[in-house]
């Protein structure tokens, strides 16, 4: 006993840490389909509840969202108790991920016991990696307003400042792992993962209201040709009616098709990822199986093409966020500015005033595209050229905004293929795990010996192929999006991930029907 327990991970000396977190209790026996669609329902009114409770204290002058260029894709409501969003999680998967697939981390994921580990020191990240993104954003980008220094400086006098910030970080603290709780809800009691659900939700109400929103594009000032309706389709039917066919032929065109905010090609782009998204989650490879024990049952074990989900997106549309905002507070902090090599630092980033994009340096090059207005329009005219550039219309301009595509689609591609590879490890989806699932509930492919052995050979064949393929897939579409441009700011990851969520719930709602209706197949599907 003892020579095996020195085998163990150094994990397992946090477990007393860790077992007293507060945590979701999974359910001990099977969920009923209502209960989970129920927990379902409670969790996203509950998260668009926190998307409208906005941090007590903030000044409203002196605030600025690190992560403004990627609030679709962290679930996030800015300067909210939603204001990390899915961040911290998303962050403290990366890297345990990463330490697991590097063997930094030395645990068998197959192994119940080592399973719990990861997922308890995964939890005990997430609170680290919430401390480490509220503090710098606090102290620096979103400072308490002067009468909550008084309040506080009344409460404790000589620490006005100091309080208020401490208060400030707390509300995200807790706004931050009540997220995770809620994610832990859904995966537990209800229906697929909260994570998704949360992104799902944000992204389709920013397509709704970048779509429908009939307010003026500058609430301050009155509606006009110059100040059209903010969404798509009514800033269309209200330039048709206003202006004549002289106007329409001049500039109008141009002002529907291309100029912001969400011109129609950003609607166009949203319904051509969204089908074909549909088409792809559709593509799957079909491996026939027969049930050993009873002759003329048959069925089929469905490989999809986008094998690993869009996780892999997520994780690296969290990681290209955490490089913006660290960017940016070697760029501007107080605190950061100075430290060696990284801070103010042009090469690895630099900032105009008061603007969270990226201007140059590594950030600017791995910092998302956002439609055909940040690089197609600029890279044919002049004119997009000039106002896009500042009035620096020289080649090496031109070619800095190419060189920031093909990185940009570069990085994305191959970071999914990673991010699926690991994913794919980390979660019993590869070839030993599936070939022991489709064992254990009786089936077998024809003409192949009953041997978990010889199916796992058999699944060789195909899963680490369709893993690459799966993640290569994912980054490209997400990439691909992001250049064709969306309605509501909402970018096309954002799009990609919604669509694919969408559907990816809808199968898994069709199967806890299936399972609540025959509960034979609630093992093979891997239910209680």
């Amino acid at each position: 006993m003892a020579e095996g327990e020195k085998k163990k991970s150094l994990l397992y000396k946090l477990k007393p840490v860790t077992d007293r977190l507060p945590a979701v209790t999974k359910p001990e026996g099977h969920v009923h389909f209502r209960t989970k669609m129920s927990w379902v329902i409670l969790i996203l009114v509950l998260y668009f509840a926190m998307t409208n409770v906005v941090i007590y204290g903030l000044d409203a002058e002196q605030r600025i969202d690190l992560f403004a260029q990627y609030r679709a894709i962290l679930a996030g409501a800015q300067f909210s108790l939603m204001h990390l969003g899915i961040g911290p999680i998303v962050t403290g998967s990366i890297i345990m991920q990463l330490f697991t697939g590097a063997k930094i981390i030395k645990l068998d994921l197959k192994n119940a016991e080592d399973k719990a580990i990861y997922q308890s020191t995964q939890k005990l990240l997430v609170l680290v990696m919430i401390v480490v993104e509220a503090a710098p954003q606090v102290y620096g980008f979103m400072e308490p307003s002067s009468k909550f220094i008084d309040i506080s400086d009344s409460l404790w006098p000589g620490s006005g400042l100091s309080l208020a910030r401490t208060f400030i970080v707390l509300q995200l603290i807790v706004g931050s792992y009540l997220v995770f709780l809620m994610d832990e809800v859904v995966s537990k009691w209800g229906i697929g993962s909260g994570i998704s659900l949360f992104i799902a939700a944000g992204v389709s109400q920013q397509i709704f209201t970048g779509s429908l929103n009939w307010h003026p594009a500058s609430p301050s000032a009155a509606m006009s040709l110059s100040n059209p309706p903010a969404g798509t389709i009514p800033k269309t039917i209200y330039i048709f009616h206003h202006m004549s066919a002289p106007e329409l032929s001049s500039n109008g065109y141009e002002q529907i098709f291309l100029a912001q905010p969400n011109p129609m090609v950003a609607l166009i782009g949203t319904i051509i990822i969204f089908l074909f998204v549909a088409y792809t989650e559709s593509s799957r490879i079909e491996l026939p199986l027969a049930h050993g024990g009873a002759r003329g049952a048959r069925g089929r074990y469905p490989i999809k093409l986008i094998y690993a989900s869009n996780i892999p997106v997520i994780l690296m549309a969290a990681l290209l966020a955490n490089v913006s905002m660290f960017s940016m507070l070697f760029a501007s902090h107080p605190s950061f500015v100075n430290m060696p090599l990284l801070g103010d630092n042009w090469m690895v980033g630099y900032y105009a005033e008061g603007n969270t994009v990226p201007a140059g340096g590594l950030a600017y090059y791995l910092s998302t595209v956002n439609g055909v207005g940040d690089w197609l329009l600029p890279l044919l005219s002049p004119e997009y050229h000039n106002s896009y550039i500042g009035g620096i219309g020289d080649f090496k301009s031109r070619m800095q905004i190419g060189i920031h595509v093909i990185v940009y689609f570069s990085v994305m591609v191959i970071g999914s293929i990673l991010f699926a590879k690991f994913w794919i490890e980390t979660t019993n989806m590869g070839p030993e795990a599936v070939a022991s699932q489709i064992e254990s509930s009786g089936m077998q492919v024809p003409g192949f010996r009953r041997d978990p052995r010889v199916l796992k050979r058999v699944l060789e064949r195909y899963i680490p192929v369709v893993t690459i393929i799966s993640g290569a897939v994912v980054g490209a579409l997400a990439a691909g999006a992001d250049l064709i441009g969306t309605v509501g700011n909402a970018s096309g990851t954002g799009v990609l991930l919604a669509v694919g969520i969408m559907i990816q719930l809808y199968d898994a709602i069709g199967r806890e029907q299936m399972m609540e209706m025959h509960p034979v197949l609630r093992g093979f599907f891997g239910g209680e």
